[in-house]
């Protein structure tokens, strides 16, 4: 029996590693998979040990902030892994806590596999050397992450974009519709505010700023939130109470909601390219501490923030960062993405960035190769 350890410490995570795991027991029904992550590892089979949503940061400072936590959590892995032995321990993405807790697994004779390993393209190149002198196997989801990991000596693979095939429809159109109360001649602005606390609080205050001037010029618009599972609907509502206009909220379904919006209002991370796989343009936001802006402006090697930019190798989405984000700048671009002509350009350059995510059946070759990984330990 292939018992496999998996590592997901956010919503994003926690979707890759379910898709893992449903791969990983399609081709081995008899392994056993536990360890990190949330509701969609356990839909999937996985046993949810430690939930992510207790321990989800993000951002330089915050990061420090909750070290005591993560430290904590650091030694209940290794008891882990010392209780139940697994044949392969999983990292995904999560980076400063993983690679922390692949150095206990090495120690402990557990062969890492870093899927999705850490953004060393972006910034901290040095952190590639130290994953290739961890990591069994190295598994990129993105061609230019893989050319740096190539050169820092790591056994890694370019196994394409597992969101090439979890972002699916499961609803027809019109039942998307439907589910989101769209209606004809009325289009409709998603909100994705994020996935952590810190991103709801610092910049979900100031979509719902930008709403009445988005309305004011297109008075037929409608807005939905997409909640994320990790976001506590108290908290959601404390906020949205403050909203001058009424916004729908939404949970789940989220490819057939964003197939059905017309724009969005995005913070920064995965569900940008989600987004733009499901042909949705959207406006991306981000904001942190000053000091971890800071050290983001001398530490970072690429151009943009968003996903779908970086693999553009141009801005084809804006980016609001920091004291550009306002709700003026906000509701601008939007308005731009509602004008039909702007709306099918940049549909176009999505097509051509998300091409570059590789060929579907990325998850089924990363789960393959997890259990390859595995039956190599001796």
């Amino acid at each position: 029996m292939t018992k496999v350890f998996i590592s997901a410490g956010e919503a994003s995570g926690d979707l890759h590693a379910a898709a893992l795991t449903r791969a990983i027991l399609q081709q081995d029904p008899t392994a056993q998979v536990f360890g990190m992550g949330g509701d969609a590892l356990a839909a999937a089979g996985g046993q949810v040990v430690f939930n992510y949503k207790d321990y989800s940061v993000m951002g330089f400072v915050e990061v420090l902030q909750a070290l005591p936590r993560l430290l904590g959590l650091k030694k209940a892995f290794r008891r882990l892994m010392e209780e139940r032995k697994p044949d392969v321990f999983v990292t995904v993405d999560y980076p400063d806590f993983n690679m922390r807790v692949a150095k206990e697994a090495k120690k402990l004779g557990i062969p890492v596999f870093s899927y999705i390993p850490p953004s060393a393209w972006a910034w901290r190149r040095g952190r590639a050397k130290d994953v290739a002198r961890l990591a069994a196997k190295v598994a990129c989801i993105y061609p230019f992450a893989a050319e740096v990991y190539k050169a820092a000596g790591a056994p890694v693979e370019f196994v394409g974009n597992p969101l090439v095939d979890i972002v699916q429809p499961t609803l027809s159109p019109q039942e998307a519709e439907a589910l989101i109360g769209k209606r004809p001649g009325h289009p409709v602005v998603l909100l994705l505010p994020g996935s952590r606390v810190k991103e709801i609080t610092g910049v979900l205050p100031v979509m719902l700023q930008a709403l009445p001037k988005i309305r004011k010029q297109r008075p037929e618009t409608e807005f939905v939130l997409q909640k994320a599972p990790s976001i506590d609907a108290g908290l959601l509502q404390s906020i949205l109470q403050t909203s001058p206009l009424p916004v729908k909220v939404v949970e789940g379904h989220n490819y057939d909601v964003m197939g059905a919006c017309d724009a969005a209002l995005a913070t920064s991370g995965t569900v940008t390219l989600e987004a733009a796989l499901c042909g949705l343009p959207s406006v991306i936001c981000y904001t942190a501490s000053p000091l971890s802006m800071w050290i983001a402006k001398h530490m970072v090697y690429v151009k943009y923030i968003g996903l779908p930019n970086i693999l553009a190798g141009k801005e084809i989405l804006p980016e609001l960062i920091q004291e550009n984000m306002t709700p003026d700048h906000m509701a601008a671009a939007v308005l731009h993405f509602l004008e039909p002509a702007n709306a099918a350009a940049v549909r176009e350059e999505m097509q051509k960035a998300v091409a570059k995510l590789g060929q579907p059946g990325a998850v089924e070759r990363t789960a393959r190769l997890i259990l390859e990984t595995a039956k190599e330990n001796p």
